[in-house]
Parts: C-alpha cells; sequence; structure tokens
C-alpha cells in the first residue's frame, strides 16, 4: 500500500509540474513587423512574412501550444512616418521586430530599441553603417552592402578599370554603400572619380542636372545605387541624354534586380532602355523547399490579385520570421517568461500627450538576442547562420546582364572565392582560389548591342583642356623651349608628346602652361608634384622616370633612354723622344724578346741536322740564331726552312708577329695622336673616390642621385644651367673654381657634344632610366600615350623625330678616343703560351726521332765491327759456331751530342754502309760453313 500510494503521488506531482509549465508558457508572443506596403521590396516581403507566420504556426515542433501574433506597421516611405509607426509599434509589447525595410529608419529605430531591448531582425536594411557596436539589438537578415561593393569593385577590377562615377541617393541607405564601394575599390587600386548624389524624392529636373555633370566627367563606369521605387527614371533621363550608347558601362546594384523580378514578366517599355547593364541579385540555391515556396507564394498572390512578383528580398523577409520564432522557442523552452517593465525615465511629463510611459522594455530581451546570434538552420536563402560581425555568412550575388527581354546569367560573386561561372554552393565544397586566373565571367553585351570591352573613359567634356606643364629654362632649347604661351612652346619632347596625341582615338585639347622664368632651370621635383596637388594634369619634358616620381605621378612608356654620363675636358697628347716604347709595358718588351730568341733557337734546333744555312762555325750559327729570330718581325729573314716542324714552328710565329707588329701600330698611333684627360677622370669610380668638384644640370634629379646613391658629398656638388656654364665650369677646371666633370643625361650631353668638341664622354653609361610624360595617379591617358609612344616607335617615326633634333653636330665623331693605354702582357699571355707550347711540341717530337735513330745508329755500328777472318774460317772448318755480337748500348752524352750535330744526311749514308757491309759479311761467312768436310 505504501508504494501504490508513492507512486500515485509522483503522478500527481508530475501532473501539476506540466500543468505549471504549460501555465508559465504563454499562449501568443506579439512579434512586429515594419515595411513600406507599397513598394517593390514591401509587395514581396508582406504576403512572404505572412505566410511564414502561418507556417510557423502550423508547424507544431517551433513555439508548440504558443501563437504567434504578427502586428505590422506601414511606414509609407517617410523616415518620419516610419519612426512615428516604430514607436507605435513598440507600444504593444512585441519582443521582436521583423524590420525595419530601410537603413534611415533603421538608423532611428535602433536607438529605442537598444533602450527597450527589442531586437531587430531586418531583412532589406542593407546600409554597413549600422554597426552591431553601435546598434547591439539590430540583427540584419539580409546581405550588407559591404560584401555588394566588394562584388561591385571585383567587377571593375576584372575588366581593368580603374575610375568609377557614383551615382546615388543622397541618404543614410545611399551614402553608407558609396562609402564601402570606395574602400572596396581602393583595394583593388581603384577609385571613385566622381560621387553624384541624387537627394531623396527628386523629380526629373533634379536627375537631369545630376546626370548631366556625371557626363561631362570623364569616367564612363556608372555604378547605380538608390532605391528601387524611384531608380527607373534614372534610366529614363540617361536615355534621353545618349547615355545608355556605346563606350558606357552601367553596373547597377541589387534593387534593380528587385525591380526586374517584382515586374514578373517585364516591363518591355522599360527594357528598351536598359540593354547592356550589368546587375547584381542576391544570390540564393535552388532548393525544393525554395520552389515549393515560390509556388506557394503564386498561388497566393494569384488569389489575392496581387499584380507584383516575389524577389530575392521575400525570400530573406521570409526566413527572418522563421529565425525569430526559433530564437523565441528557445527562449521560452529555457523557462524565460515574457514580461515588460516600465522605464522610469520615460514617465510622462509638463502635461506631454505623447504616452511614452506605454514604452516598456522587454526583460528577456537579452537572452532572446543571444538566441537570435546562435542560430544556425537551413533557409530558402541556403544556410542562415551568423558571424562574429553579426553579418550571415556565406555572401553571394548572381551577376547578370540585361538584353533583349530579359536578363542573362554571367557569373556569380562570393566573398569566399571571388567571380566564378560556378555557383558559390559547389565552390564552398572545395578549397578557395581567388587567384587572377580563377577570377572568370562569361561575355557580356554592352550597352550599344556591342561585345567589345568599353575603355571605360573618355576626354571629359567638360570644357577645360588637359592642363600640361612645360619647363622653361635657359639652355637646352632642343629637348624643350617654353614661350609666353602655349603655341610658343617647342622641342623635341613636344613634338613627341604632340605625334603621340594625334595618334589617340579621341581628341584631347591640350593647353601648355610654361613653368619657369626662362633664366635658370625651375626643380623638376616641384613640377612633378604640382600634379599630385592637381594643380597641372600632365607635364611634359625631359623627365627622368625616377623612383620618387613615379610615387605621385602616372608615367608613360619611356620615349628614349636617358641614363646619366660624366663628361670631363681632354688635351692633345705631347710626343716625346722615347714615344716609340710607349705601346708595350716593360714587362711586355722583356717577354717579346725572350720569344724572340727561344723561337730563333727552336727553329736553328729542328733545322740544324737537315739545313746549310743553319750550320758553320759556332759564331755563325749564334748569329744565324739571333738574325733569324728578329728579322721575322719584318718577315725579312734570309734563311729557308726545309724540315717539316721547322716550317710548323715558323708558320705558328709569324702569325705571332703579325699580331704584335698590329698592336705595336695601333697603339703608337693613338699614344701619337689621341686626346687625354685632362683631369685624369677615366669614369664613375675613378671619380666619385675623387674629392674635385662635379657639376650638374640644375633642377634635375642627378643632384639627389649623387648625394642619396653614390654618397657624393653635397659641397662638391656644382649646379648648372647653360651649355655655356658647362663648357665655362670644364675649361676652368677644379684648379681655378670650375669642375673636374660633369654628369648629365645621354641627350643633354649629347647636345652639348655637339657644339664643344674638346670635351668628351668618359667611362660607361651607368643609370638606365628613360624620359616620359607624367600624369596625375592612375590616369588612363599614361596607358593610351604608352600605346601611341609604342605605335611612333614602331612606326620609325619616334627615329625620326629625334634626327631632326639631335643632328645639328659640328664635331667629328671620330675624334672619340682617349687616353690611349699601353698593351701589356694581359692581352698577349694566351697567344705566347700558344706559340711556346707549339715549340715545346716540336722540340719533343724531334728530340724522339732523334733518340730513335741514334739507337739504330748504335746497333748498327755494334754489329759492323770488324773481326779475325782467320778465326772465323778454322771455326768453319772445325764446325764451330761463330760469337754472339755484343749487346747493343747507348754511347755516353758527349757521342750523343757529336750524333745530333751530325748531319741527317750523312747518318744515313753511314748507317746504309754498314747495313750493306752486314750483308756481305753474312754472305761469306755461309760459303766457308759449306765447304768445311761433312
Amino acid at each position: 500500500m505504501g508504494a501504490e500510494r508513492l507512486l500515485v503521488l509522483c503522478l500527481v506531482l508530475g501532473a501539476v509540474a506540466a500543468a505549471a509549465g504549460q501555465r508559465r508558457r504563454p499562449s501568443t508572443v506579439a512579434m512586429g513587423a515594419l515595411f513600406t506596403y507599397d513598394s517593390v521590396i514591401g509587395r514581396a516581403a508582406r504576403l512572404a512574412i505572412e505566410l511564414a507566420v502561418d507556417d510557423v504556426n502550423a508547424d507544431k515542433a517551433v513555439l508548440a501550444g504558443t501563437k504567434l501574433n504578427l502586428i505590422t506597421q506601414d511606414t509609407n516611405c517617410s523616415g518620419f512616418l516610419g519612426t512615428i509607426e516604430a514607436l507605435q509599434l513598440m507600444e504593444k509589447e512585441v519582443v521582436a521586430v521583423i524590420g525595419p525595410q530601410s537603413s534611415g529608419i533603421g538608423h532611428v529605430i535602433s536607438h529605442v530599441v537598444n533602450e527597450l531591448h527589442v531586437p531587430l531582425l531586418s531583412f532589406a536594411a542593407t546600409d554597413p553603417t549600422l554597426s552591431a557596436s553601435e546598434y547591439p539589438y539590430f540583427l540584419r537578415g539580409t546581405i550588407s552592402d559591404y560584401f555588394q561593393m566588394h562584388a561591385v569593385a571585383s567587377i571593375v577590377d576584372y575588366y581593368q578599370w580603374k575610375e568609377v562615377t557614383a551615382i546615388f541617393v543622397d541618404d543614410d541607405y545611399g551614402r553608407g554603400g558609396v562609402s564601402a564601394l570606395g574602400d572596396a575599390l581602393a583595394a583593388k587600386r581603384a577609385r571613385i572619380s566622381y560621387k553624384a548624389a541624387i537627394p531623396p524624392n527628386s523629380n526629373t529636373d533634379v536627375i537631369n542636372d545630376v546626370l548631366f555633370r556625371v557626363n561631362m566627367m570623364e569616367s564612363r563606369v556608372l555604378v547605380v545605387h538608390v532605391n528601387p521605387d524611384a531608380g527607373m527614371r534614372i534610366f529614363s533621363i540617361a536615355n534621353k541624354l545618349r547615355m545608355m550608347a556605346s563606350g558606357y558601362v552601367w553596373i547597377v546594384t541589387d534593387w534593380l534586380a528587385a525591380v526586374l523580378d517584382s515586374s514578373g514578366s517585364g516591363d518591355f517599355k522599360d527594357m528598351s532602355y536598359i540593354q547592356g547593364l550589368i546587375v547584381l541579385r542576391h544570390h540564393t540555391p535552388d532548393s525544393d523547399a525554395k520552389k515549393k515556396f515560390i509556388s506557394k507564394w503564386n498561388n497566393v498572390a494569384r488569389n489575392r490579385s496581387i499584380g507584383s512578383a516575389l524577389n530575392s528580398y521575400g525570400f530573406y523577409a521570409y526566413d527572418s520570421v522563421w529565425i525569430a520564432a526559433r530564437a523565441i522557442d528557445q527562449l521560452l523552452d529555457s523557462g524565460q517568461q515574457i514580461n515588460f517593465s516600465a522605464d522610469p525615465r520615460l514617465n510622462d511629463s509638463n502635461g506631454s500627450t505623447l504616452r511614452l510611459s506605454t514604452l516598456k522594455i522587454f526583460d528577456g530581451g537579452e537572452q532572446l538576442l543571444q538566441q537570435l546570434l546562435l542560430t544556425n538552420i537551413t533557409g530558402l536563402t541556403g544556410r542562415v547562420q551568423f558571424d562574429s560581425d553579426r553579418n550571415l555568412v556565406r555572401p553571394a550575388y548572381d551577376i547578370l546582364n540585361i538584353g533583349g527581354s530579359g536578363s542573362r546569367l554571367i557569373g556569380y560573386w562570393s566573398n569566399y572565392s571571388g567571380l566564378s561561372v560556378v555557383a558559390p554552393e559547389i565552390l564552398y565544397q572545395k578549397p578557395p582560389d581567388t587567384s587572377m586566373s580563377a577570377q572568370r565571367l562569361y561575355s557580356v553585351v554592352w550597352p550599344g548591342d556591342t561585345t567589345t570591352k568599353p575603355r571605360g573613359w573618355v576626354f571629359p567634356n567638360n570644357g577645360q583642356p588637359l592642363r600640361v606643364g612645360v619647363p622653361n629654362k635657359p639652355s637646352f632649347k632642343e629637348l624643350v623651349s617654353g614661350g609666353n604661351g602655349s603655341d610658343n612652346v617647342s622641342g623635341y619632347s613636344i613634338d613627341i608628346f604632340n605625334a603621340a596625341i594625334k595618334l589617340l582615338p579621341y581628341p584631347v585639347p591640350c593647353q601648355f602652361i610654361t613653368i619657369g622664368d626662362g633664366l635658370k632651370n625651375p626643380s623638376y621635383d616641384d613640377i612633378i608634384s604640382r600634379i599630385s596637388t592637381n594643380s597641372l594634369d600632365a607635364v611634359v619634358g625631359d623627365f627622368a622616370i625616377v623612383r620618387n616620381r613615379t610615387k605621385i605621378a602616372e608615367f608613360t612608356q619611356p620615349y628614349i633612354e636617358a641614363g646619366l654620363v660624366i663628361v670631363a675636358p681632354v688635351r692633345q697628347a705631347t710626343s716625346s723622344a722615347w714615344a716609340f716604347l710607349k705601346p708595350f709595358t716593360l714587362e711586355m718588351w722583356c717577354v717579346t724578346g725572350a720569344l724572340f730568341i727561344f723561337v730563333g733557337v727552336v727553329v736553328w734546333i729542328l733545322e740544324h741536322r737537315t739545313n746549310e744555312e743553319f750550320r758553320g762555325s759556332p759564331r755563325r750559327q749564334v748569329l744565324t740564331i739571333f738574325w733569324f729570330s728578329f728579322s721575322t718581325m719584318f718577315f725579312a729573314h734570309r734563311q729557308n726552312t726545309v724540315s717539316a716542324l721547322g716550317r710548323f714552328v715558323l708558320i705558328i710565329w709569324l702569325f705571332v708577329v703579325l699580331i704584335i707588329n698590329s698592336s705595336y701600330t695601333a697603339s703608337l698611333t693613338s699614344i701619337l695622336t689621341v686626346q687625354q684627360l685632362a683631369t685624369g677622370i677615366t669614369g664613375l669610380d675613378n671619380l666619385v673616390a675623387s674629392a674635385l668638384p662635379i657639376g650638374y644640370q640644375a633642377g634635375k634629379f642627378t643632384r639627389n642621385y649623387l648625394i642619396d646613391e653614390l654618397n657624393v658629398a653635397a659641397s662638391r656638388l656644382v649646379p648648372l644651367s647653360t651649355v655655356q656654364e658647362y663648357a665655362d665650369a670644364l675649361n676652368r677646371g677644379p684648379d681655378d673654381g670650375g669642375v673636374a666633370a660633369i654628369v648629365d643625361e645621354m641627350p643633354c650631353v649629347e647636345i652639348f657634344l655637339s657644339h664643344h668638341c674638346n670635351f668628351r664622354i668618359v667611362g660607361q653609361e651607368f643609370t638606365k632610366e628613360g624620359w616620359g610624360f607624367a600624369f596625375q595617379r592612375d590616369s588612363p591617358l599614361a596607358a593610351d600615350l604608352s600605346t601611341a609612344i609604342l605605335q611612333l616607335s614602331e612606326s620609325g617615326q619616334l627615329q625620326r623625330i629625334h634626327d631632326e633634333w639631335f643632328t645639328a653636330a659640328t664635331c667629328s665623331s671620330e675624334e672619340s678616343g682617349l687616353g690611349a693605354v699601353r698593351l701589356g702582357l694581359g692581352s698577349f699571355w694566351g697567344l705566347f703560351l700558344v706559340c711556346a707550347l707549339i715549340c715545346v711540341f716540336a722540340l719533343s717530337i724531334f728530340f724522339v726521332r732523334v733518340c730513335w735513330q741514334y739507337s739504330r745508329y748504335s746497333n748498327s755500328e755494334a754489329a759492323g765491327e770488324p773481326g779475325d777472318t782467320a778465326a772465323v774460317a778454322t771455326a768453319a772448318v772445325a764446325e764451330i759456331q761463330p760469337t754472339k755480337p755484343k749487346p747493343t748500348r747507348l754511347g755516353s752524352f758527349k757521342e750523343l751530342i757529336q750524333f745530333v750535330d751530325k748531319k741527317e744526311e750523312e747518318v744515313k749514308k753511314e748507317m746504309k754502309r754498314r747495313s750493306s757491309e752486314k750483308d756481305t759479311r753474312g754472305a761469306g761467312s755461309s760459303d766457308a760453313h759449306s765447304a768445311s768436310p761433312a
């Protein structure tokens, strides 16, 4: 009995607890919705929200036993009325609000919900400045324009445009989006060149004025970020201004996709003047749930006679309701009560009729917000989850191209892999690839029905010519000469610039502005800096393309090479009585003389045994060696060589003598006639190491280069401006207040030397920069002018212009030899080594042959020694064999020398005679043997 009672008691307590739990869970929960009923987004969102609430209430797995009660308020596209409606909604004790639709209202109402702790879950407020740090109770249930503007920047970068014009509505939504666009473009090294703000609710005349100013700008890449309800008027007016023609690029944010999707089959009247546009649209992956919802939405809309169709904002509105419902369900499951408490700060006072006391604080607001942030579901828009910045994960956009009566999908963008023709949900399964090679879009039909990518800019049609700065300096007029007006500028650089401008496919009016007083050189760095301050649009002249200038200006392709060289004075060399010894160094003279004697000895050895001209008394043979050796220098030797080795050595030696003679003659001629450096400066290292003063052209980059790169003391540098100053400073020299050398660019030096023949370039060109035309950073003119310069080069016109300005030389170009150098052994040691090796080789063959000959000669001598004939006869009779000959042995060294001294012909005769005697003795011995008795 006790156990039964205990069981009954437990059952009763469980039932009581269950009943208490049911009492704690409310029967209804109020949720608000803020949007404009009669708007492109509102019409799709209203029905989507209602369908979502119906689906939530019909789903027993969510809010079981609790009904979701939806309270909607119409903001009427007005910031003021929208704020009032939002406050009225807060009076009805809603636990969360779906909306607002407008970013402007979102900014205002977010301050209210921060105090009342009511979470806002917006499906359409895309302004990036609605940040979580400032508005902790604001949660964005759609994609922020931060990501959309990065998608636009990726498209701009993909087509390699550098400047865009932003057309936007002048409210929080428009300004926030354009600010994000500027940051995104800057990351791609592009920029917004002009911002065209359209005031909200502007009439046709205001929009016309804004677009007229846009059309005066140079950029033809137009990004349109406005509200969907008034945005179509922009294209209607742009069409009348002929801004929908070829050459224009229109990139439109997702508002236009919402308009087109909402129009259903499309308004063909509107489609006629939006051809060729690139449009972004929220990417929502295909799914069965999405298809089912679209079908349900269309059926209900048809039954209710709703004229507009569904767009992507309707999907986000539907998902937002489910996000809030699941969070409320989790809140109730945790045992949290739905309670509101009064805010003592909102007590009515001073007879106010605003009834602020009706606004109450939701006690569970903080817990509900945390449940919202933990959302992780799959909705109509794909995966629904918030990152650490409270943005939806995996933001992605479809990229559409308007054409015909509809649009064509040309690719996708996602922050996971950038631009692609593959759907983002497929790429999420692979490692991210954001390389340039992976970025791809399908072909686009641009405005004007062309598939050729527009250049993206034209010369601005605002009546202002291109402001071109030209240096006005007192000298080197051949390069650039600036007068008092734009019609008086001339010179090599000006001709190149004008020729390149004529090759551009569009007119570019120019206004030349001379800088400088013509009495001294202006600072070229200061002229370049005027581009960065927008005082000039471009500069033309002898401007070197150097590192520090490329940081503030955009340079074209170099039109001439202009490396730095050194110019020094020269003087005529004075002759001396011993000048004939100067061509060779002492070492060279000694080695050459030794080689002459060595070759003479070698030839004597090779010819001595066979050539009568190399025989005789010792005195005669020594004289022959010396005579033969030195007479070969003049190819006047009388002795003929008869041996093969001797002739081989002589041929090689005569070649060596030819080289020595030619080198000596050339060096002596140079020494006796060449000009010599007056200061001893022979190159860059010599100049930098010395303490002599150095001249440079004032205003040019040369001074900074010498100081910063070569560590030359500034006190050694002397600024010079004119050709005459160059000549005077070099003529005076360092001892008389002048300079030892001048460092300047090659074209300037060529002009200087064409008028002054007593100066020469020493050493090599030690930099490789060139001259180019400078423009403002990222100016498209720089790229087009570079193409034109290359075209001038390929056609030969660049060289013709150069010859026209640089061929008026009065000095002979042949007088360019400087400081003839004495020839040393280092220039000939290879030739001498080859000659010596050949001589050694010939001697080796000769001595091997002599030794072999001497061996044969010795053997024949031993075999031919006279014997005792009687003894031989007796031995024959007695049938005794003859004694064996003595073994062969080499004679002494003295005998070898005596053998070598013999004539080869005599040696051969002696060996032949001995061989015959041997044969005779052999025959006699054989007869005696046969005559003996058996």
